[in-house]
């Protein structure tokens, strides 16, 4: 009963109005990140205040008086901006109406932990792990903010942050979890800040659970609906360069981790480079093509085995877009399209999908901590880690 006495009960409307306030004074949310005792000012008016408004609250600073994030880590990548944000505040309701079933790996590792114990989700979603073990507390954290309001009408405590930024102060929680997450970030220095900030804010002995999606798909026909990127998506939002060619016979340190297991793939679209200038993913999937099948299908195939970031269609029925109508304007400004074959609106989002391998080598290279478990599961790769130092 002791963690129940200390816990602050801190609901979407009053990290609300305290996120609003640090916007115009430019204080820190010390609220949440030193879990201070004491509750939140109610003469404030919470109904003037939109869920719309929710910043994603500043840098924290660690013990060692330096900020968390590097300014290069915290600037989001506009491909993460315009192909994961923007797309899941467009989707949220729908998205959330899908997602209601528990990977019975993560029911697990939730109900194999002790009692009172307090665990953080980065990356909730619409918080369907929230609660599951009724044993244990939890607090979700997400950087869509229609989703946190999802979270909140279910009762849950939640608040908008970003994943390689997450607003507790270090050692707070008895585990974290990640489900799904770390691949919609688009560079790998921001992979790995997103598994730092969870073993930080975890105790000495915590554990922490991160999935990603597998590039080894079960179903591989499902690989072909997605659209690859191509070399101008991939050196305008990740940056001159990548991916990265590995080489067979070299030997692997974190430093060099690749983008993409090889280069080959971006090498063969080079070629159609100049005429996919300026175009939506989907516009390029169909340019050229009057069967809709992708001018380089074939290219596709051949180079499938190594490509490891996609566009990844998200169908919302015609139905459900009118719920909010924003994705009308999301079709008038490119961000999304309408397919009146299916009934409609079609968004793309961002996916690094993860190689055999390639999430061990990342969380090895992230100091105090120990792989204590990895496995498949459901065209995902897993990883259970330990925090081993302060």
């Amino acid at each position: 009963m002791l963690l129940v006495d200390r816990r602050p009960r801190f609901g979407i409307k009053s990290v609300d109005t305290f996120s609003t306030a640090i916007s115009f004074t430019g204080c820190y949310f010390r609220g949440l990140c030193t879990m201070k005792e004491g509750g939140m000012d109610d003469s404030v008016d919470f109904s003037a205040i939109s869920c719309e408004k929710l910043p994603v609250l500043p840098p924290i600073v660690a013990r060692n008086g330096q900020k968390c994030s590097s300014s290069e880590v915290q600037a989001t990548p506009e491909i993460e901006k315009k192909y994961v944000h923007r797309v899941y505040d467009a989707i949220a309701p729908h998205f959330s109406s899908t997602r209601f079933a528990k990977w019975p790996k993560v029911q697990t590792f939730l109900n194999s932990l002790p009692s009172g114990s307090l665990v953080l989700d980065a990356g909730c979603g619409n918080g369907k792990y929230l609660g599951l073990n009724p044993n244990c507390y939890f607090i979700g954290c997400d950087i869509s903010a229609p989703l946190i309001n999802i979270c909140a009408d279910k009762g849950h405590e939640v608040l908008v942050a970003d994943a390689v930024n997450l607003p507790y102060r270090s050692g707070y929680g008895d585990a974290a979890i990640s489900i799904a997450v770390l691949h919609h970030l688009s560079t790998e220095i921001r992979r790995k800040k997103a598994v730092e900030e969870l073993i930080r804010v975890v105790k000495p002995g915590g554990l922490v659970l991160i999935t990603v999606w597998a590039r080894e798909q079960e179903d591989k026909a499902l690989v072909n609906k997605w659209t690859p990127l191509n070399q101008k998506y991939l050196e305008e939002w990740i940056g001159p360069g990548s991916p990265r060619v590995r080489s067979s016979s070299s030997s692997f340190s974190l430093k060099s981790i690749p983008e993409t297991e090889e280069n080959c793939a971006v090498e063969q679209l080079k070629d159609v480079d100049e005429e996919s200038a300026g175009k939506t993913p989907h516009e390029i999937t169909c340019s050229n093509s009057s069967d809709g099948h992708s001018p380089l299908d074939s290219t596709n195939k051949a180079s499938s085995l190594y490509q490891q970031e996609y566009f990844v269609p998200w169908h919302l029925p015609y139905h459900r877009a009118e719920v909010s109508g924003a994705s009308v304007n999301a079709v008038a400004n490119g961000l999304a399209r309408k397919d009146d074959k299916k009934g409609a609106v079609v968004y793309d989002r961002y996916y690094h999908v993860f190689s055999e391998g390639e999430l061990e080598r990342l969380v090895s290279g992230v100091d105090g901590s120990v792989i204590i478990d990895r496995f498949y599961d459901k065209s995902n790769w897993c990883i259970i880690l330990e925090k081993t130092s302060s």
